[in-house]
C-alpha cells in the first residue's frame, strides 16, 4: 500500500559541479585524488552505474615530538620538536555512470603510470571487478590483472563495512519530521538484518554474521524497470532527470484509488481512501493533463515510481516477516537519498508490519558493492587490524531535501565520491557506558535545535580566520604556507555554506562533527599539528610551576587538599586554545597565568556543583579501584590540573590510566607528548615515579582525534586495559569532552565530569555565565540500581 497525499509541485534542480563538463574527464587533483599512488582496485559495473574502490598512500609533512637522552640539546624544552614525513593510507570510492566506463578505464591507466607507453607496472595492478560489467567491459581491462568476483556475497560485506566505520552512515527517513532524517550512529551490535539492494534488479539477503549470509530472494522489478520503462512512457533522458520529473507529478490522474473505486475509505479492512488500489489503473480512462504533455509525462513517471518502490518495501518486509529480521537496510542507487523513494518503502514498511520493522537507509547506499570487492583483495593481502574513518575533507554529503519538505536537489550523475582514512588501531566501544545501545555523544542535535545550529555555523564561520592565521604561525619556514592556508580557509567556509542548506548532509550535525571538519580540512592541507609550538611553550612553563604546586598540597590538611586539587582541575581547564574568548585574553594578557584562572573561576556553589557529594566518596569511602581520566589540554591544564588529582588517587591507592589523544587537534595534549610529559613530572613527584615503575600508572591512547570524545569510538588496547584494571571511575575533562559531549552519558562505573564553560552564549543557555563551573559527580548507575531493589 501507499501513502498518497499531493506531495506537491516541486521542480528539481539537478546537481552540476560548477568548473566540470558532463563527461567523466574531471581533473585527477579534485576527483581521482592520489591515483599516482594508487595501489588496489575494484570495480563495481552495473548496468547504469558504475562504483570505482581505490586505496592510495599519501606523503605530508607532519612535527614529532622526541625524548631523545643521547641529543645533546641546550634548548631548555621540555621535549624536542622535528619535521618528518608522515604516510597515510586512504580508501577513495567515485561514482559515475557506465557509459563512461571506457573513458574512466583509460584515464586511470594513463594516470598510473608516467609513462603511458610502459604498462608493465599496470600489469602487477589487481582489480577486483563485479557486477554484470565485469562481464560486458572485459576488454577494456585488458592492461591489468582483473579478478571477477561474484557480486551476490559482496553487497553485505559492504554494508557490514560501513555500519561498523561510518558514524552515522545508517538513518530511518520520516518526511513529517523536521528534518526528515534520523541518524543512529555507530552499530556495533548489527546482527542479524536483512539487505535489500536494488540496483538494476532487486537482492534480497539475510545477514547473521560476518560471512554467513543467504540470499533469500529479490525481484527484476527494480532501477532498471523505473529506468526503462520512464524511457518508454516520457522523454528523460537520464534516471536523475526521471527523478525529477516523477517529483513534479501527479499520481492520481493516472492511479486507481481506493476512494474511485468505493467512493472514500474501505473502512472495513481499514484502506484509506488516498491509497492506490491499482498502479496505472485509471490510465487508459483519464482525460486529466490530456493537452499537456508534459504533465502527463510527470505523473507516469511518480506513478512509476510509487509502484515500484512500494513493491520493494512490500516483498522486502514479508521476507523480513518470514525470517524474524526487524531491520531492514535498503541499499543500491536506485533509492541515491530521493525523498519520495524512501517515503514510499518506509510507508510500506510501517504499513505491512505495523510498526515492528524499521526501514534503514545508508548515506552511501550505491557503494557496497564496491566496497565489498575492495575488501576481497584487501584480505588477501593485508591481515592487519585497523579502523576507517570518513574524511569529511574529500567526501560528497548526502543531499536533502531543500526548501519544502519535498523539494529535493538530487545527486549528480557524474560523480559522487567519499574517501576514508585508515587508523592505526582498531576502535570499539567503551566498556564503562552503561548501555552503549542508546549512548549518544553529543550533548545538542544541530539538525533539530535550529537556534543553536545557526549560532554555531556563525560562530565557527568567524572563528576560521584565527585557525588560519595559526596555521601559518605554525610553519614559518614554508615559501606556500599562505597559499595553503587560504585554501583551507576556503574549503572550510564552502563546507559550513553546504551545512547552512543541508545540516544533515554528513549525518547528525553537532559541535563534534564542527569540530572534526576544520581537522580534516587543516590536514588536507598539511597542516597537522598547528599548536605544536604553542604546547612546547606552554608544557615548558607549567612544568616549572609544577613543584611548588605539589609542595603546597603536601602541607594541607586532606580537606584543604581536596578542594586545592579540584580547583586547580578547573584552573587548568580555562587554557583552551579552541575558545574564543580564552584567546582574546590569553593574547592581549601575557601575564595571565594558573592564579589568575582560578581567580576567574565562578564561586561556589558552582553552575553544577556535585563537590560535595564528590568529597564524601574519597573521604568515606574505599579508594577507587582504576580511574580512567580523559584528558584535555597541554600546559597548565595536564601538568598543573591532572597531574596534581593523579598524584592524590595514587596515594589513596587508586591505580590511574591517563588517555590522551592519538592525533593532535587544537592543544590538546597527545599520546606522543603526554609520554614525555609523564616523565618529566616524575623526576619532580616521587609519587609519579614509583606508580609509573610499579606499574600504577599508565599513558594510553583513546583512538581520538578530537576536542570531543565519542566513546564509542575508543582504541580497543585501552577497553582491554579498562578491563583487566577493573575500572570503576571515569574522569572527563574540558568543555569539549563534557559539556559539548558526554554531559549526560550514563556510565557503569563512578563518573565524574569537569570543566568550565569558556563560550557565553553555551554559558547563557545553561544559565550560567562565562567561567561557570560544571563538576558533576555521579554514582556507577549499576551500584544505584542495586540500591533502589
Amino acid at each position: 500500500m501507499s501513502d498518497t497525499h499531493q506531495e506537491g509541485n516541486a521542480n528539481e534542480e539537478v546537481e552540476s559541479a560548477a568548473g566540470y563538463s558532463t563527461s567523466i574527464e574531471l581533473p585527477s587533483a579534485q576527483v581521482f585524488r592520489n591515483l599516482k599512488n594508487a595501489n588496489r582496485f575494484a570495480i563495481d559495473i552495473g548496468g547504469s552505474l558504475a562504483k570505482l574502490a581505490y586505496s592510495s598512500t599519501f606523503q605530508r609533512k607532519t612535527a614529532l615530538v622526541s625524548d631523545d637522552v643521547n641529543k645533546n640539546t641546550t634548548s631548555g624544552h621540555i621535549y624536542e620538536i622535528s619535521e618528518t614525513e608522515e604516510t597515510g593510507n586512504r580508501l577513495h570510492f567515485i561514482k559515475f555512470e557506465t557509459k563512461f566506463i571506457e573513458t574512466c578505464l583509460d584515464f586511470i591507466c594513463q594516470n598510473l603510470v608516467d609513462d603511458v607507453n610502459h604498462y608493465g607496472a599496470l600489469k602487477e595492478k589487481h582489480v577486483k571487478t563485479t557486477g554484470g560489467g565485469a562481464y560486458k567491459y572485459k576488454d577494456l581491462t585488458v592492461r591489468t590483472q582483473i579478478d571477477k568476483e561474484d557480486e551476490i556475497d559482496l553487497p553485505n560485506q559492504g554494508c557490514n563495512f560501513l555500519l561498523k566505520n561510518i558514524p552515522d552512515e545508517v538513518f530511518l527517513y520520516d518526511r513529517h519530521d523536521t528534518p526528515q532524517y534520523k541518524f543512529q550512529g555507530v552499530e556495533h551490535d548489527i546482527f542479524p538484518y536483512l539487505l535489500v539492494n536494488i540496483g538494476s534488479g532487486v537482492s534480497i539477503i539475510k545477514v547473521e554474521a560476518e560471512n554467513q549470509f543467504e540470499r533469500i530472494g529479490g525481484t527484476s522489478t527494480g532501477g532498471g524497470t523505473f529506468w526503462g520503462l520512464g524511457s518508454l512512457l516520457t522523454g528523460a533522458k537520464d534516471f536523475d532527470e526521471l527523478l525529477e520529473l516523477a517529483e513534479s507529478g501527479d499520481h492520481r490522474s493516472v492511479d486507481m484509488l481506493v476512494k474511485d473505486i468505493y467512493g472514500g475509505a474501505y473502512t472495513c479492512v481499514g484502506l484509506p481512501g488516498e491509497v492506490i488500489a491499482s498502479s496505472f489503473g485509471k490510465a487508459a480512462r483519464s482525460c486529466t493533463h490530456q493537452n499537456n504533455h508534459n504533465s502527463k509525462e510527470a505523473d507516469c513517471a511518480k506513478s512509476l515510481l510509487l509502484s515500484i518502490s512500494n513493491d520493494i518495501g512490500q516483498i522486502s518486509c514479508l521476507h523480513a516477516k518470514l525470517h524474524n529480521l526487524k531491520k531492514i537496510y535498503f541499499g543500491g542507487f536506485f533509492i541515491r537519498g530521493h525523498p519520495m523513494t524512501m517515503h514510499t518503502i518506509t510507508y510500506a514498511i510501517n504499513y505491512w508490519s505495523k510498526g515492528d520493522i524499521q526501514a534503514l537507509f545508508l548515506r552511501h547506499e550505491g557503494y557496497l558493492g564496491a566496497i565489498g570487492a575492495f575488501l576481497k583483495g584487501a584480505e588477501e593481502e593485508d591481515g592487519g587490524l585497523y579502523s576507517w574513518g570518513e574524511n569529511y575533507a574529500g567526501s560528497s554529503g548526502l543531499q536533502s531535501p531543500q526548501g519544502s519538505a519535498f523539494q529535493f536537489k538530487t545527486r549528480s550523475s557524474t560523480f559522487d565520491m567519499l574517501e576514508l582514512d585508515k587508523l592505526s588501531k582498531p576502535l570499539i566501544c567503551c566498556p564503562l557506558l552503561l548501555d552503549p545501545a542508546s549512548y549518544i555523544p553529543d550533548t545538542v542535535d544541530l539538525t533539530h535545535d535550529r537556534e543553536a545550529r545557526e549560532y554555531w555555523l556563525q560562530c565557527f564561520s568567524e572563528s576560521i580566520e584565527r585557525t588560519r592565521c595559526q596555521a601559518v604561525s605554525s610553519q614559518p619556514n614554508s615559501d606556500d604556507v599562505e597559499q595553503r592556508a587560504s585554501k583551507f580557509k576556503e574549503k572550510y567556509l564552502s563546507r559550513l555554506q553546504d551545512l547552512k542548506q543541508n545540516p544533515c548532509a554528513y549525518g547528525t550535525l553537532t559541535v563534534r562533527s564542527l569540530l572534526d571538519m576544520v581537522n580534516h580540512c587543516l590536514q588536507e592541507f598539511n597542516f597537522t599539528d598547528p599548536y605544536l609550538q604553542q604546547k612546547q611553550f606552554e608544557n615548558d612553563q607549567a612544568l616549572k610551576c609544577l613543584p611548588d604546586l605539589l609542595r603546597q598540597h603536601c602541607e594541607m590538611t586532606f580537606e584543604q587538599r581536596q578542594f586545592a586539587i579540584s580547583k586547580g582541575l578547573l584552573a587548568g581547564n580555562v587554557f583552551d586554545w579552541g575558545a574564543q574568548e580564552v584567546v582574546q585574553i590569553l593574547s592581549e594578557n601575557k601575564e595571565f597565568g594558573f592564579l589568575e584562572a582560578q581567580d576567574k573561576l565562578q564561586g561556589r556553589p558552582w553552575l553544577f556543583d556535585d563537590y560535595d557529594h564528590w568529597y564524601e566518596r574519597v573521604s568515606q569511602g574505599p579508594p577507587h579501584k582504576c580511574a580512567a581520566i580523559f584528558c584535555d589540554n597541554s600546559g597548565a591544564d595536564i601538568i598543573l590540573g591532572v597531574m596534581p588529582f593523579t598524584v592524590d588517587l595514587l596515594q589513596r591507592g587508586t591505580q590511574v590510566i591517563l588517555c590522551a589523544n592519538s592525533r593532535p587537534t587544537l592543544n590538546d595534549v597527545t599520546f606522543t607528548e603526554l609520554l614525555i610529559l609523564v616523565k618529566r613530572v616524575a623526576a619532580v613527584s616521587d609519587v609519579i615515579r614509583t606508580a609509573l615503575d610499579q606499574g600504577h600508572l599508565k599513558v594510553m591512547e583513546s583512538g581520538q582525534g578530537s576536542p570531543c570524545l565519542d566513546l564509542r569510538l575508543t582504541d580497543h588496547e585501552l577497553v582491554q586495559m579498562m578491563r583487566r584494571q577493573g575500572t570503576d571511575l571515569i574522569v572527563i575533562v574540558g568543555m569539549g569532552r563534557a559539556v559539548h559531549t558526554n554531559c549526560h552519558a550514563a556510565f557503569a562505573c563512578d563518573a565524574l565530569k569537569v570543566a568550565v564553560l569558556k563560550n557565553r552564549w553555551l554559558a547563557n543557555r545553561l544559565g550560567g555565565n562565562m567561567f561557570d563551573v560544571m563538576f558533576k559527580f555521579e554514582r556507577s548507575r549499576k551500584v544505584a540500581a542495586s540500591a533502589g531493589r
